[in-house]
């Protein structure tokens, strides 16, 4: 029999969005100089512009990569390009959890293109990623949040690739190696690896996907905060380059940039993406460590390879409503909050593991899950 554990996680936030917020956070420390100002008065401007800029460094960005804040978090991003990029070519689309089975839907049934591939695997696998062709458009989740699968790197895309490779990566920039160089959009938000608040999105695009967007127009009306580009004199499009410098389509909390750009600094006090990368990878080895160890739980993806370490999903030896007990239990001893899986996953536990969660927190909470298992299975 377990002993009940005495010592508790400091910080029992594991919920998978929004985020734990960074180890030492305090809102009295932000720079709330632009509170009650305009997003477009010269500070507004400046400090968003700063956002955009201080992105991109610290991401090392390739030459003529643009970085801009859109609306609507990642959802947002997604569907700018879904929307304005899409159509020239055909689409290959890759979906293994629900965030994937959205984009298929958003292209099938809204956008109704005529020449699309689908690729898709049930949660804890990977389509076969040999099969996608990037003569096509590519659309694909980096590491699938619901899921905890992620692709292993980025050999499978090709450089010489003739389609867009548009990337979802809401839950792995800044904690996995992203080859830029091999995607042409990628998107995230505020509230994942970084900890920051919700509802604003971060689009990067290509030079190619910036020439797709200045030589195609979408035969289907494209809401305003979906639009990009502005006409030249001469009929044709060019792209809305203030966006990307901090100009932004949409009224953004001015409070939620400055709680980003915090955490921006402390991502450089921590050694950039590279000690974010090793922070989070030590989280995931706290997780496999006791999966390990314990025969009962299980990592929901197939293969170590695929296996997220930020958004770890965890299956055990349970039936659902014992499952729903023991998080239900952990959350009323104050020792893990928002740990169950997403709704439409197999039931199980979701852990998150990025760089803001710290790993003597994740080392208190195992004892527990062994415990908490004990109190359910019977």
């Amino acid at each position: 029999m377990t002993t009940r554990p005495s010592r508790k996680p400091q910080v029992p936030n594991f919920s998978s969005g929004p985020c734990a917020k960074r180890p030492g956070y305090d809102v009295a420390q932000l720079d709330l100089s632009c509170l009650g100002r305009s997003h477009r008065s010269a500070l507004g401007k400046q400090l968003l512009g700063r956002a955009c800029r201080d992105t991109a460094r610290i991401l090392d960005l390739p030459p003529g990569y643009r970085v801009g804040i859109v609306p609507a978090s990642d959802t947002g991003a997604v569907e700018m390009a879904l929307w304005s990029l899409l159509g020239p070519r055909g689409v290959d689309i890759l979906a293994w959890e629900s965030f994937g089975a959205g984009w298929i839907k958003d292209v099938v049934q809204q956008l109704k293109l005529p020449d699309v591939t689908r690729h898709e695997a049930g949660y804890g696998e990977l389509p076969d990623l040999s099969k996608v062709n990037f003569a096509n458009d590519v659309v694909f989740t980096w590491n699938g949040t619901t899921s905890g699968v992620r692709v292993p790197g980025g050999g499978w895309i090709p450089d010489d690739r003739q389609g867009l490779a548009i990337c979802d990566a809401t839950s792995a920039v800044f904690a996995m190696a992203l080859p830029w160089h091999k995607l042409d959009v990628v998107t995230w938000s505020w509230q994942r690896v970084l900890g920051g608040e919700g509802a604003h999105g971060m689009l990067v695009l290509s030079p190619r996907a910036v020439e797709r967007l200045e030589s195609h127009t979408p035969p289907w009306p494209l809401p305003k905060i979906f639009r990009m580009t502005t006409k030249n004199p001469d009929g044709g499009a060019r792209l809305m380059e203030s966006i990307f410098e901090g100009d932004v389509i949409n009224t953004p909390s001015m409070l939620c940039v400055a709680d980003y750009l915090d955490a921006l600094q402390w991502c450089e006090r921590e050694g950039g993406v590279p000690g974010l990368i090793a922070r989070s990878q030590a989280n995931l080895k706290v997780i496999e460590d006791f999966v390990a160890a314990h025969p009962w739980i299980s990592f929901l993806a197939k293969t170590p390879e695929t296996r997220s370490n930020t958004s770890v999903c965890l299956t055990l030896d349970l039936p659902p409503a014992r499952v729903k007990a023991l998080v239900k239990l952990l959350e009323g001893e104050g020792v893990a909050y928002d740990i169950g899986s997403y709704k439409e996953a197999p039931p199980g536990l979701r852990i998150w593991c990025g760089a803001t969660v710290e790993p003597s927190d994740l080392e208190a909470l195992m004892p527990w899950l062994a415990w908490g298992y004990e109190q359910v299975r019977d």
